[in-house]
């Protein structure tokens, strides 16, 4: 008797950890890659495609980018 798994659409909190599970494994990627000990604030930004600040002409600061590797 064979057994048939279904798979339901990804709900938001799929779709969340999902996100959270890559920008990790980018942290991972960087840290492994980096000479100093730790990741400094900065580079963790740079890592994640994040501003601290707010962007250009006032705009909020970016969200992190789904799909990049290594950048």
């Amino acid at each position: 008797m064979t057994q048939v798994v279904t798979l339901s659409a990804p709900n938001a909190q799929d779709c969340v950890a999902l996100a959270e599970i890559e920008l990790c494994g980018e942290l991972m990627i960087a840290a492994s890659d980096a000479l100093e000990d730790r990741l400094s604030a900065d580079r963790i930004d740079e890592v994640l495609n994040v501003r601290t600040g707010p962007g250009p002409a006032g705009q909020p600061p970016s969200i992190p980018r789904q799909g990049s590797h290594r950048g």
